[in-house]
């Protein structure tokens, strides 16, 4: 399973959403109705499966599907 899969997989659990309803383009906010509390145990979530860490404010520049993915591409 690619990145991408595991995030949506992960993204379709944590939100009770369809994982079909998630592309790069999906916003957390916007498309998927995550509030910060939510988006907070989504990036939680991501941290333990792929083994990395949000430090700072960085979680806070997370809004969209693309942007945890790259998070993920650039930091496993």
């Amino acid at each position: 399973m690619d990145e991408m899969e595991r995030l949506k997989k992960i993204i379709a659990e944590e939100l009770s959403v369809d994982e079909a309803e998630i592309t790069e383009e999906t916003s957390f906010a916007d498309d998927l109705g995550a509030d910060s509390i939510d988006l907070f145990q989504v990036l939680m979530a991501v941290e333990e499966e792929f083994g990395v860490e949000l430090e700072g404010e960085v979680g806070e520049q997370i809004k969209t599907v693309g942007d945890a993915l790259q998070f993920v591409k650039e930091n496993q």
